[in-house]
């Protein structure tokens, strides 16, 4: 994870490493799909206009043309410039308008991309990575129940993988908004985007930037800083809100969701739920549930799982499409379990079996021993020189392949065949047609090297 590389936030993984990630995008989709959630892909490529139309990212995008524009079309300009996609929220708020006709709502859908951000590269921070996103979409109306159903399915998928133990953080932009109208601070968007800074920069700087850039007063700022500083595990939080003294329709109505989603997930999953008052995100899009998950101990890292609630985010003319989302980093997740050694791969490659050539003429009958071997769901591959049986096998041990097949002819012409586990030293009789290695030996697994959450 130290070696760089020729183009800086772009990484790209060593075989080893692949295999770590593949296990985690095979645990992720396994679980979407057990919890009722269906594929899709969006195209890489959106207009700048449908990018650029919630939240302020311009500075992130990474425009796109061709080198060759055909000179009596000329270049496209505003809406028609295409971009790549930051996220995979907006492209797939696009998709549900334009395919609205076609699906079924409420309708469940998980997707797992390449996105493209021009930040500056750094641990958790590439300017090409892959997220993966479950979104439940409604036509007109969502109910709130999705809130805390998405909260549990991403316990549930983070569960299952080999990492430390892990938080989701959870505020409610209701709430919040309600709160800083109460205290007399109409610019509340303005508020929410200094809060979402609260780790980054401190609770002093972000006073003196609410003093300056929304206007608010000394006290005021000192409210906005008190609400975000409540941090609960159950809903204790309601009664710390209410204690501030501060009354407003849109902050109960927050606190309710809230308490409500908060309660469930505690209930269902302990100690991995936390009401955290300071959780804003940067996106102007979300309107109610937001949230934030961390690994305990890597908090630095920032968040590997965040997402909320969006009301008009996808919408058509007068007809909306409200949904819940939430999107795991999985290049940072990544990132992160190879960087702290938190998870390695038994073998390096998928590779089961070498099979050996005793000569060169014996290659077709090694041939068909791999198939017969394949048929059965046994990867392996064949030797491509007649080398010693020695450097056959040595070359096994540097690929990580555990087994070595050996094919021979006898004198009345039939064959015979041998595997050898080259990490035992053991060599017994094989048939191909019915041989088959350990379990734990078909493909390679993932274990997890530090201790994770029970």
């Amino acid at each position: 994870m130290a070696r760089k590389t020729s183009l800086s936030g772009f990484p790209e993984w060593l075989p080893e490493e692949r295999l770590v990630e593949l296990h985690v995008l095979d645990v992720l989709r396994e679980t979407f799909e057990l919890h009722g959630f269906s594929s899709i892909e969006t195209r890489a490529v959106e207009t700048v206009g449908q990018l650029l139309r919630k939240g302020e990212i311009d500075k992130e995008v990474y425009a796109v043309s061709r080198l060759q524009e055909d000179e009596d079309a000329g270049s496209p300009k505003g809406e028609e410039q295409l971009a790549l996609h930051f996220d995979l929220t907006v492209p797939f708020a696009r998709y549900v308008v334009e395919n609205s006709g076609f699906l079924t709502f409420p309708f469940r859908r998980y997707q797992v991309q390449k996105v493209w951000r021009g930040e500056r590269p750094q641990e958790g921070r590439a300017r090409e990575f892959t997220q993966a996103d479950i979104d439940v979409v409604g036509d007109g109306t969502l109910p709130f129940r999705y809130d805390v159903e998405l909260a549990l399915v991403m316990i549930d998928a983070l569960a299952k993988l080999p990492v430390p133990p892990f938080r989701l953080r959870i505020n409610n932009r209701k709430l919040a908004e309600g709160f800083y109208r109460g205290i007399g601070l109409e610019d509340t968007a303005g508020v929410l985007r200094n809060i979402d800074k609260l780790e980054k920069i401190g609770p002093e700087r972000v006073a003196e930037a609410l003093r300056e850039e929304v206007g608010a007063t000394a006290a005021q700022a000192e409210a906005a800083l008190r609400l975000a500083s409540i941090r609960t595990e159950d809903t204790s939080f309601v009664e710390q809100v209410r204690a501030l003294g501060v009354s407003d329709e849109l902050l109960e109505e927050g606190l309710a969701e809230l308490a409500e989603v908060v309660g469930e997930a505690a209930r269902r999953a302990p100690g991995k739920v936390v009401a955290d008052l300071s959780i804003a995100r940067g996106l102007d899009y979300y309107t109610g549930t937001v949230y934030e998950t961390v690994l305990v101990g890597h908090e630095q890292l920032g968040s590997i799982c965040s997402g909320g609630r969006y009301e008009s985010l996808a919408s058509a003319g007068k007809k909306s499409y409200p949904g819940v989302g939430l999107s795991i980093g999985v290049t940072r997740l990544v990132s992160r379990m190879l960087s702290q050694g938190m998870a390695e791969p038994s073998r390096k490659v998928p590779t089961a079996v070498l099979v050996s050539l005793v000569d060169e003429q014996s290659w077709a009958q090694a041939q068909d021993a791999a198939e017969q071997l394949r048929a059965r769901g046994i990867a392996c591959e064949v030797s491509a020189t007649a080398a010693k049986f020695g450097k056959q096998i040595k070359y096994a041990e540097r690929r990580g392949i555990p087994y070595v097949w050996f094919t021979s002819r006898g004198e009345d012409g039939s064959l015979t065949h041998e595997v050898k586990d080259i990490r035992s030293g053991e060599q017994v009789p094989a048939d191909p047609a019915a041989w088959t290695p350990p379990a734990e030996d078909l493909r390679p697994v993932v274990r997890a090297v530090v201790p994770v959450e029970a």
